[in-house]
């Protein structure tokens, strides 16, 4: 009887809205965070031939392809710099947020048995997601430094310095977005079709395989997409295309911390219905 009366209770509620406590709660659970993103990455180069190679081997391959293709016979302008560094440069911020996208958007689903059996803060699984796709990110890195040192190309401590920042607002963008589809997928299962579609329109109103300078009047309806600002920096930073647009990156900082709110709220509201309809 003294047992059961000193025994503590954990009463467990779900929340609406986002709340500061949400925050100390991720932290408290930093170790089942870093299970999961492990977890993923063992997974997805699980009985694969070349492993994590496979992070290098995507984003090189439609590199070249897209200079064969776009750069060679299309002949679009790269801003002065060769093409395939160019295009690199893009493709490697697009490919960490589309891939993060994604995988986000599926993280509640493909974790169905866990939702349903065991309490941790929902979170942790998109942010996970995003953290993986944040690891493959480092390693394509590597082709880019190859490029800049075989093309000539030294960036400068600013260039180095904005870098982390661009990475802040792309992973904004991804976890806002990421979450919005999550719950929504929960119940439509719609987004895993329309997802792909969405994002393979969404790279041609992106300036990744093209300026944002050939848009010309229309250059300013780019800006509206976030990641525009981060790509168009990223040339600039690294490549030294022209001077860093700090408004264009204000803007894309902005609208992807907006993002991330939006995001966070949806997915707030509806967490508590996440183990009755997953």
């Amino acid at each position: 009887m003294w047992l059961m009366s000193n025994a503590t209770v954990t009463v467990i509620r779900p929340k609406k809205i986002f709340h500061l406590r949400d925050l100390k709660e991720l932290w408290d659970y930093r170790e089942l965070l870093y299970f999961f993103t492990w977890r993923d990455l063992k997974v997805r180069y699980k009985q694969t031939f070349i492993g994590a190679a496979w992070a290098i081997f995507q984003p090189f391959v439609t590199m070249v392809v897209f200079s064969v293709f776009f750069g060679g016979l299309a002949k679009i302008p790269s801003d002065g710099v060769p093409y395939p560094i160019f295009v690199y440069t893009g493709l490697l911020f697009w490919q960490f947020f589309s891939a993060a996208l994604s995988s986000t958007s599926n993280s509640l689903v493909g974790n169905q048995a866990l939702i349903t059996k065991v309490y941790f803060p929902r979170l942790i699984l998109p942010v996970s997601s995003v953290i993986t796709q944040l690891v493959d990110f480092a390693i394509a890195a590597l082709i880019l430094l190859g490029l800049m040192f075989y093309y000539g190309f030294m960036p400068s401590l600013l260039g180095i310095a904005i870098v982390p920042l661009l990475l802040i607002i792309t992973f904004m963008a991804s976890v806002g977005g990421g979450l919005f589809l999550a719950a929504i997928n929960v119940k439509y299962r719609d987004v895993r079709y329309a997802l792909p579609f969405f994002v393979q329109i969404l790279l041609f109103v992106t300036p990744v395989i093209y300026p944002a300078s050939i848009a010309g009047k229309y250059s300013k309806l780019l800006a509206i997409n976030p990641m525009t600002g981060v790509i168009q920096n990223a040339r600039a930073a690294l490549l030294g295309t022209a001077p860093v647009n700090w408004l264009l990156l204000g803007i894309s900082a902005i609208g992807c911390f907006v993002l991330l709110i939006v995001g966070i709220y949806v997915f707030k509201k509806v967490e508590r219905y996440f183990a009755d309809i997953v």
